[in-house]
Formats: structure tokens, sequence, C-alpha cells
């Protein structure tokens, strides 16, 4: 049996890997509804609340590129079993704190920043070790299969956990997320990768020879990388970038995804459960979050049947549909329209992500991976905390209507400047 009949599953290491995922995932889709709640119960201002998750995604952001050298020269299986026992002990903590009714604003901050921390240096790990799990030939339907695997316990943990926070309080929310990352640590700790493949090759130089027109290395092989030489973390970074910004499309996605999640990010993430307090409820809440998994369901499963050869394009154009939801907390906070427009944003949102992670895996050379997902993180990332900490001001002084139209607008403002570029239509699927 080949390898491209037996699928991704019949890897081990893969399996782990999916295992592991999908369960932390069940644990984290989780948190963020039980962390708003727990500021929103705490104080009632958007303000605070956009406080406590800025702060989480400043130090995310603050510690990405760390985050992507460290598991470029350290066993990645091994990173994320240390990751997750930092997450689990971390989101514990704020569980017993808001349990206890000691929680406050300055203590959720703290923890969140640690909580952001952890998760720089195991969000590169995660992405870049899915092509030692799996022949290049089986990335799309690896991808594929990981999405699936994370909106199924998005969908699990959204839902459940939404009816939870509804009748037993936010702070139980929270300790399921930390028992889901203790889980996770035991799973990732079964996976088993040879040398060579865990992690360690980042010492290594990466591929440095002349651009083709695409910004891709001229007949580099993502698999391979250059002769063993001692490198140090001065240096680790410098190569990282230069494999990062000598790809147009890599660094005009980026750009585009720097506005887009700033938007998006702080009107659903700060306002959207403040419309959902004012009208259908908490628990009307998890439901639109769920339908967004959903979506995210149905835009993987199409990825596995679908593999068009510029699907970096039509995921990128694709994008514009993330607007839907914002227009529809802002014009119609009613529970039907907000599950469609959810549902329909998640399959667009999907279709991209699966996209992207195919093209950077194909295109990129191993060795530099985690680096490269690590300055792709903090681009994209960099502007969220500026949308979450505006977001709720802008709401008091000009209303939610204005601020959340506005977000819609800067969407897709965004996906149109990055969808008129010849580079990221030139990407294939494969190398």
């Amino acid at each position: 049996m080949s390898a491209r009949t037996a699928g991704p599953l019949s890897f081990a290491p893969f399996r782990w890997l999916l295992a592991a995922r999908t369960v932390a995932i069940v644990g984290n889709a989780v948190a963020p509804i039980a962390l708003a709640f727990a500021v929103l119960d705490l104080t009632g201002s958007a303000a605070d609340l956009g406080l406590v998750v800025a702060a989480r995604s400043l130090a995310n952001v603050a510690m990405l590129l760390f985050g992507g050298v460290i598991a470029d020269r350290l066993p990645r299986n091994v990173v994320l079993v240390g990751t997750s026992i930092a997450a689990a002990a971390t989101q514990g903590t704020i569980a017993t704190l808001v349990l206890t009714g000691t929680a406050g604003i300055p203590a959720l901050v703290a923890l969140g920043i640690l909580n952001g921390a952890v998760a720089a240096v195991s969000l590169p790990a995660a992405a870049a070790l899915v092509p030692d799990t799996v022949p290049d030939d089986l990335l799309r339907p690896a991808n594929a299969w990981l999405r699936l695997g994370l909106n199924a316990g998005s969908i699990v943990g959204a839902s459940a956990g939404a009816g939870l926070i509804a009748v037993v309080g936010p702070g139980w929310g929270l300790a399921v997320d930390a028992a889901a990352f203790a889980v996770a640590a035991v799973l990732f700790s079964r996976l088993r990768l040879p040398d060579a493949a865990a992690g360690g090759e980042g010492a290594e130089g990466a591929a440095t020879g002349p651009r083709a027109a695409d910004g891709d290395p001229a007949g580099a092989d993502p698999a391979e990388s250059g002769p063993a030489t001692p490198t140090s973390v001065f240096t680790d970074l410098p190569e990282g970038w230069r494999e990062f910004s000598g790809r147009r499309w890599i660094w005009i996605v980026v750009l585009q995804f720097a506005v887009l999640n700033a938007a998006f990010t702080g009107a659903v993430t700060v306002l959207g459960p403040l419309v959902a307090d004012e009208s259908f409820g908490r628990a009307g809440w998890g439901l639109v979050v769920a339908a967004q998994t959903v979506g995210f369901a149905a835009g993987a499963l199409l990825a596995l049947r679908w593999r068009p050869r510029r699907a970096l394009g039509i995921g990128v154009a694709a994008m514009a549909a993330a607007a839907v939801p914002v227009v529809a907390l802002a014009l119609t906070p009613t529970l039907p329209a907000l599950v469609a427009a959810f549902a329909l944003g998640g399959l667009a949102i999907e279709l991209f992500a699966i996209a992207w992670d195919q093209s950077l895996q194909a295109h990129v050379p191993r060795a530099a991976l985690s680096r490269v997902y690590s300055y792709d993180m903090v681009g994209s990332f960099v502007a969220v905390p500026l949308g979450e900490i505006l977001v709720g001001p802008l709401a008091h002084g000009l209303g939610t209507v204005p601020v959340l139209l506005g977000c819609a607008a800067v969407i897709v403002i965004a996906t149109a400047a990055a969808s008129s570029s010849r580079s990221v239509w030139r990407i294939r699927a494969t190398a």
C-alpha cells in the first residue's frame, strides 16, 4: 500500500500529533468564552476585557521569534510537551482565582502574559512538525485532517463550554482548559520522531541560493538544509528573516493579516460578548462560536476533496467573507443570522488556513520552517493587541455599530489589496 493510498492516518507520529492537538483545542475553545465572561462579571467593562486579552496577545507577539528559534533548535515534540504542561499550570491558576472569587484585573493580565509567552513557543513548533510526520505528497490531506480535528474539538469545546459557563460559571470553563492541556502533554510525549526530524536541525543553515521570480530559492528542496554548522540565536534569526522576506508572497499575505486580524479579533473577541450580553445571551454566544467552527470543519472537508493549483490565491481572496460575521454583529445581532454568518466566515478562513500551511511547508526549507512560521505569526498578530485595546473605548465613544462596520470595511480593503498581488497567485500547491 502506497503512502498516498494509505493517507496520513497510517503514520503513527501523525496520529499522536492529531490526537494531542485535538484534545488541547477542546479546552482552548472554552477558554476565550470563559475568560470574557469572567472579566465582564468582574467589572462589566469592555475596556477591561480588551486590556486582559491584549496583554496575552502582546506577550505572544513579543516571544514568537524566540519561540521559532527554540522550535528549530530543539526536538519539537519535546517542546510541545513542555509548553502543554506550562499552559495547564497557567490556566489552572486562572481557574482557581476565578472559582475562589480572588481574581482581579492585574492578576488576570499577569497570567495572560505568561500564557501568551507559552503559546508563542508552542505555535511554531506544532505548525512546523507536520512535514516530519507524513510524506510531502500528503501535506494537504494531513493539514486538512489536523484542521478537522481542531474544528471538531472547537465545536465540542465552544458549545459544551458555553453551556457549562452559563450553568456553573466561567471558572469551571477555565478548569476544563487546564485539564485538556495536561492530557495533551501526555499525548505529545507519545510522539516519536527520528532525531533529524524532531526539530534539532535548527543549527543547520537554511538554503540561501538565488531567488526565482516568485521569491522562492531557485531549485531548493524544502526538505533539505545546508551543511551542519554551529550557530547561535543571533544568526538563526537573520537566516529565518532572509527566508521570510525573500518571498514576496509571504510578506504580502502577512501584511494583509496584520490588518485583518486586528479588525476581526477586536470586533469578535471584545465586542462580540458585549453584543451577546445585551441581546441573545451567553449560551447563544457559545452557539455562534461553535457555528464558526462548523464552517471551519466544512472548509477542511472541502479541502480534502478540492485541490486547486492556485489554492493560496483563492484562499487569500476568500478572506473577504470574514467581514460577513462582523457586519452581522452590527446590523442583525440575532442568533439565526449570526450562526449563518459565522459559519460562512469560518469556511473561508479554513480554506485560506489550509492553503497557507501547505504553501509554507512546500516552499520553505524545513530547517528554517519554524522561524518562518514565527515571523509569519509575529506579523499577523502584531496589531491584534491594538485592535483589542481600541475597540472598547471607540465603542463607548462612537457606538458599537459604527465600530463594527468600520472593522468590516478594514477587512475587505486589506483582502482586496493582497488579492491584487501577482506573486500570491503564482504560488502553486506543491513545490
